[in-house]
């Protein structure tokens, strides 16, 4: 496994982790959110987990009061998804923390200006964008890692897709998987490359170079209100009125 945005975005966040202490972090069914000591927050989707035993993960009890370096470590962790999501979202709640890079609130699959000429490769399945992209009438392949018959493809067939594409649609999730490098090397040159959802770090700089143009993610307005949702199994249509929803070019 190859990590090479996360260590990009851990060494970009080392110096701006500073003294900010971690205050609350939640690891729900869904999400998993983090907050710290200045109240800004920070969430990232959590895996499934593959624990032996009832505990999901050995430091539970210990993260809350840390500094947030410490937890911002997890997320070059090469075993442990769950690791990743938390050192993830620590690494979201730190950017909302920095003045924020010019973003755009447009929704970014409208920005793009599809056409049905266009060769969409979607990695996850975004339900609302897939009945958006299928009225265009592009040619869509969906790649999922449990693929279902018929609607989607399997990664293995989804490297053609993705060297072949004009665009890309590639989910944050990979960050938390492992996947996102495997991603990068077999993407072709589209037009347009996007990494989209909740858990997508709006950190432009990370991506330069990468293949990726458009980072589209989520910044915490209510960090009291998200944490409650994700401690109750919420996930991102329960959170969404408590996010903002934001679009940086990396060019």
């Amino acid at each position: 496994m190859t990590l090479a945005i996360q260590n990009r975005l851990l060494e970009h966040l080392r110096p701006q982790a500073g003294g900010a202490v971690v205050a609350d972090v939640r690891i729900g069914l869904g999400y998993t959110a983090v907050r710290l000591e200045s109240g800004h927050a920070g969430v990232a989707w959590t895996p499934q987990s593959d624990a032996p035993c009832c505990t999901h993960f050995q430091q539970a009890g210990t993260l809350a009061v840390r500094p947030a370096g410490d937890l911002l470590e997890f997320l070059a962790d090469e075993k442990s998804g769950l690791a990743r999501a938390v050192g993830l979202a620590t690494a979201n709640a730190l950017l909302a923390a920095l003045p924020q890079p010019p973003t755009s609130k447009e929704e970014v699959i409208s920005s793009l200006d599809i056409t049905p000429g266009d060769r969409v490769a979607m990695v996850g399945y975004f339900g609302p964008i897939v009945g958006q992209l299928r009225k265009i009438g592009c040619q869509l392949d969906i790649i999922e890692l449990n693929p279902h018959p018929g609607e989607t493809i399997t990664p293995e067939q989804g490297r053609e897709a993705l060297a072949a594409c004009s665009v890309a649609i590639l989910t944050g999730t990979s960050l938390i998987n492992g996947t996102c490098d495997g991603l990068l090397a077999v993407l072709g040159s589209p037009r347009a490359a996007v990494l989209l959802g909740p858990s997508s770090p709006l950190c432009p700089s990370v991506f330069k170079g990468t293949g990726v143009t458009h980072v589209a993610g989520s910044r915490v307005r209510d960090a009291e209100a998200v944490l409650r949702v994700v401690s109750e199994g919420g996930g991102t249509m329960l959170m969404k009125r408590y996010l903002a929803f934001e679009t940086v070019l990396t060019d």
